[in-house]
C-alpha cells in the first residue's frame, strides 16, 4: 500500500484505535523483547553523544516496558501516550513513581525540560506524514533542557516484508499474530497496513478470530531523506544516525535494505 492517507478527523487516528484494541496482548506480544539490552545499547549510543543528566521524556511510552530499565538507573521519567489503555497498563506497574499522561505525539504539550527525550519501538512511523512528523517533532524540541538529547527510532522497509509473512508468537499457551498487507514490494515512503490479534488455540483456524480483540495498524516508512530535512525545520540538528537489526545493537553505517530499524541522535540547533 501506498500514498498519503487522511490522518486527521474522522477515521484518522489509526494509532489510538489500534492501541487501545491491543493493550491487553501488547505485553504478552512482546515478552521476547529485551527491553533492558536494548535500552542499555541506546544509552551507550547516547553517552558518546554527550548525555548529561537523568530526566527523561518518554513519547509514546505504551505499558511502559521502553521506561521500566531507566528508574533502576536512577532516572526520572515522565512517560506520555496517545492511548489511555496502554497507560494504564503501564500505571499497574509503577504506581505514582512515575508521572503518565495521555498526549498526541502530534501536539505534544510542554511537560517540563528533560535532558533525554527518546520515542522507542517505531511509535514515529504511526505518523502518517511528513508534515505530522515535523509537528511531533517541534513538540519533542520545546521538551529538550538546552543540553538536551534526542533519540527515535523508525522502521525499516525489510520489517514490512517481514509482517506481511505473518509474525506469529506464544505465551503462556496463548498465540498471537501480526499480519501485513503487502503482497509486493514495499516502496521508499509506503504507507502500510497490518492487523493484531489473538488466535485460537494451538490446532485451530490460524487466520480465526472472533473480531473483539483485532488491532489494525498503520505505518509510514521515512527514509533518511525525509526524517533529516524534517529535523533541520523542527530547530533539531542530527548528531549521528545508526542501523539497527534483530540483536537490538546500533551500528554504522545505515542500510535501509538490510537493517530493521534507523536510529537517530540529534540535539537543538
Amino acid at each position: 500500500m501506498t500514498g498519503e492517507v487522511a490522518t486527521t478527523g474522522p477515521g484518522g487516528d489509526w494509532a489510538e484505535r489500534a492501541f487501545e484494541a491491543m493493550a491487553p496482548l501488547y505485553d504478552d506480544f512482546t515478552a521476547h523483547h529485551e527491553y533492558e539490552f536494548w535500552t542499555e545499547q541506546l544509552l551507550a549510543v547516547l553517552e558518546r553523544e554527550g548525555l548529561q543528566g537523568d530526566r527523561l521524556l518518554d513519547v509514546g511510552c505504551g505499558t511502559g516496558k521502553s521506561f521500566l530499565p531507566m528508574l533502576p538507573r536512577g532516572w526520572q521519567v515522565v512517560g506520555c501516550d496517545i492511548s489511555p489503555a496502554m497507560l494504564d497498563q503501564a500505571r499497574r506497574k509503577v504506581d505514582d513513581a512515575v508521572r503518565l499522561e495521555i498526549a498526541d505525539m502530534r501536539e505534544l504539550p510542554r511537560f517540563g525540560e528533560f535532558d533525554l527525550v527518546w520515542v522507542l519501538a517505531d511509535a514515529i512511523n504511526y505518523l502518517l506524514g511528513i508534515e505530522e512528523l515535523e509537528a511531533a517533532l517541534r513538540g519533542m524540541r520545546s521538551n529538550m533542557a538546552p543540553s538536551g538529547l534526542l533519540l527515535f527510532d523508525v522502521n525499516e522497509l525489510p520489517v514490512y516484508s517481514f509482517y506481511a509473512e505473518g509474525v506469529e508468537v506464544e505465551r503462556d499457551g496463548r498465540r498471537f499474530l501480526l499480519q501485513g498487507s503487502a503482497k509486493n514490494k514495499v516502496e521508499p515512503g509506503s504507507i502500510c497496513e497490518f492487523f493484531g490479534y489473538e488466535l485460537p488455540a494451538e490446532g485451530g483456524d490460524r487466520s480465526a478470530s472472533d473480531g473483539s480483540n483485532v488491532s489494525v495498524h498503520r505505518q509510514r516508512h521515512f527514509t533518511e531523506a525525509e526524517v533529516l530535512p524534517a529535523l533541520d525545520r523542527a530547530g533539531l540538528e542530527c548528531l549521528n544516525v545508526y542501523g539497527q537489526s534483530t540483536d537490538g545493537i546500533p551500528r554504522q553505517p545505515l542500510d535501509g535494505a538490510v537493517h530493521t530499524k534507523a536510529v537517530y541522535v540529534a540535539r537543538a540547533a
